[in-house]
């Protein structure tokens, strides 16, 4: 039952400190690479046309871009497992923050995101004594009112601020 519920809902709990290494090791070198990509993911934000016109391969970026986000997800959900709306809601909310300028939206997610996953983790922990609730229903709960709300919100996209 405990390996279902971790492979559903997902769990810090279940993160074992022999991996650790593994997975510092994929983050920190994709955060650095993404860090340096933000001229490169504007230049895409502003359409397939202009980009290539620039001069930007778009195939040889969009697989590279596809190739580590692939990888580095598969190893955090082997470690983790599901945690779902992180990567829904975060991003949304760096991005009315501080605009859609890449080279500060990618940091603002990475520390946005770290604060509201040891804020649910946390408050998964002391919710049932003797016990723990899922981080994934705490994420859920959070995060599927903010989802519907920018699904209704209208004026709200890539370009605006």
């Amino acid at each position: 039952m405990q390996s279902v519920k971790f492979w559903t809902m997902g769990s810090l709990a279940t993160a074992k400190w022999q991996n650790i290494g593994l997975v510092i090791l994929f983050v920190s070198v994709s955060c650095i690479f993404f860090m340096t990509q933000g001229r490169i993911l504007n230049l895409m934000l502003m359409g397939d046309e202009a980009s290539i016109t620039i001069g930007l391969n778009l195939n040889l970026y969009r697989r590279m871009y596809m190739i580590i986000t692939s990888l580095l997800t598969g190893i955090l959900v082997a470690n983790c497992g599901v945690i779902g709306f992180v990567g829904l809601i975060i991003p949304h909310i760096s991005r009315a923050l501080v605009g859609s300028d890449h080279k500060k939206l990618i940091a603002a997610s990475m520390l946005l995101g770290s604060i509201f996953l040891v804020w649910a983790d946390t408050f998964a922990r002391i919710t049932i004594p003797n016990g723990e609730l899922s981080i994934g229903i705490i994420t859920g709960l959070v995060g599927s009112p903010f989802f519907v709300y920018i699904l209704l919100r209208k004026g709200f996209g890539y370009g605006d601020k």
